[in-house]
Protein backbone atom coordinates (compact mmCIF):
# COMPACT_ATOMS: atom_id res chain seq x y z
CA UNK A 1 0.00 0.00 0.00
CA UNK A 2 2.93 2.20 0.52
CA UNK A 3 3.72 2.25 -2.91
CA UNK A 4 0.20 3.21 -4.11
CA UNK A 5 0.06 6.28 -1.73
CA UNK A 6 3.60 7.37 -2.90
CA UNK A 7 2.26 7.11 -6.27
CA UNK A 8 -0.75 9.45 -5.92
CA UNK A 9 1.93 11.96 -4.38
CA UNK A 10 3.90 12.05 -7.84
CA UNK A 11 6.90 10.89 -5.55
CA UNK A 12 10.18 9.08 -7.05
CA UNK A 13 10.63 5.28 -5.79
CA UNK A 14 14.07 4.33 -5.72
CA UNK A 15 14.66 0.61 -6.17
CA UNK A 16 17.26 0.02 -2.93
CA UNK A 17 14.38 1.46 -0.92
CA UNK A 18 13.62 -0.69 1.60
CA UNK A 19 10.22 -2.93 1.57
CA UNK A 20 10.15 -4.61 4.80
CA UNK A 21 12.97 -5.03 7.28
CA UNK A 22 13.97 -8.61 8.07
CA UNK A 23 14.08 -10.70 11.86
CA UNK A 24 17.89 -10.07 11.51
CA UNK A 25 18.12 -6.39 9.67
CA UNK A 26 18.44 -7.69 6.30
CA UNK A 27 15.93 -4.86 4.94
CA UNK A 28 14.40 -6.55 1.75
CA UNK A 29 14.10 -3.64 -1.16
CA UNK A 30 12.17 -3.51 -4.57
CA UNK A 31 15.25 -4.68 -6.58
CA UNK A 32 14.68 -8.10 -4.88
CA UNK A 33 11.30 -8.96 -6.09
CA UNK A 34 11.84 -7.74 -9.40
CA UNK A 35 12.02 -10.47 -12.00
CA UNK A 36 15.36 -12.50 -12.66
CA UNK A 37 16.59 -10.81 -16.31
CA UNK A 38 14.17 -8.00 -16.07
CA UNK A 39 16.20 -5.02 -17.32
CA UNK A 40 13.95 -1.69 -17.44
CA UNK A 41 16.25 0.14 -19.57
CA UNK A 42 15.68 -2.81 -22.55
CA UNK A 43 11.34 -2.71 -21.42
CA UNK A 44 11.72 0.87 -21.85
CA UNK A 45 13.80 1.08 -25.43
CA UNK A 46 11.35 -1.73 -26.69
CA UNK A 47 8.35 0.69 -26.33
CA UNK A 48 9.87 3.50 -27.05
CA UNK A 49 10.83 1.58 -30.43
CA UNK A 50 7.51 0.42 -30.58
CA UNK A 51 6.25 3.74 -30.67
CA UNK A 52 8.36 5.29 -33.23
CA UNK A 53 7.30 2.26 -35.36
CA UNK A 54 3.96 2.75 -34.89
CA UNK A 55 4.35 6.72 -35.67
CA UNK A 56 5.93 5.53 -38.53
CA UNK A 57 2.93 3.38 -40.16
CA UNK A 58 0.33 5.80 -39.51
CA UNK A 59 2.37 8.39 -41.20
CA UNK A 60 1.86 5.56 -44.43
CA UNK A 61 -0.92 6.30 -46.74
CA UNK A 62 -4.45 4.46 -45.77
CA UNK A 63 -3.79 1.86 -48.83
CA UNK A 64 -0.02 1.11 -47.53
CA UNK A 65 -0.79 0.45 -44.15
CA UNK A 66 -4.41 -1.49 -44.23
CA UNK A 67 -5.41 -5.25 -45.39
CA UNK A 68 -3.80 -8.39 -47.33
CA UNK A 69 -2.65 -7.74 -51.07
CA UNK A 70 -5.18 -10.39 -52.04
CA UNK A 71 -7.75 -8.20 -50.31
CA UNK A 72 -6.27 -4.62 -50.87
CA UNK A 73 -6.17 -5.38 -54.55
CA UNK A 74 -9.60 -6.59 -54.94
CA UNK A 75 -10.95 -3.39 -53.14
CA UNK A 76 -8.60 -1.30 -55.30
CA UNK A 77 -9.16 -3.05 -58.68
CA UNK A 78 -5.54 -3.28 -59.15
CA UNK A 79 -3.56 -6.22 -60.06
CA UNK A 80 -2.09 -8.08 -56.73
CA UNK A 81 1.22 -7.89 -57.98
CA UNK A 82 0.65 -3.58 -58.00
CA UNK A 83 -0.36 -4.22 -54.65
CA UNK A 84 3.43 -5.95 -53.90
CA UNK A 85 5.30 -3.12 -55.58
CA UNK A 86 3.24 -0.73 -53.42
CA UNK A 87 4.27 -2.92 -50.03
CA UNK A 88 7.96 -2.82 -51.39
CA UNK A 89 7.51 0.74 -51.62
CA UNK A 90 5.91 1.18 -48.09
CA UNK A 91 8.60 -1.03 -46.44
CA UNK A 92 11.50 1.02 -47.79
CA UNK A 93 9.61 4.29 -46.63
CA UNK A 94 9.87 2.91 -43.22
CA UNK A 95 12.97 1.58 -43.16
CA UNK A 96 14.31 4.95 -44.35
CA UNK A 97 11.92 6.65 -41.90
CA UNK A 98 13.32 4.42 -38.99
CA UNK A 99 17.33 5.07 -39.95
CA UNK A 100 16.75 8.87 -40.00
CA UNK A 101 14.97 8.68 -36.75
CA UNK A 102 17.61 6.83 -34.79
CA UNK A 103 18.30 8.19 -31.33
CA UNK A 104 21.75 7.96 -30.56
CA UNK A 105 22.98 9.01 -34.17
Amino acid sequence: MHFRRERRNGVVVSLQETLEAGKEDSALTLSDVLQDGFCMEDSCEQQDEARRLRQLIEGLPARERKLTQLETAQLLQISRSYVSRLETHALDQLRKGWLQESPGE
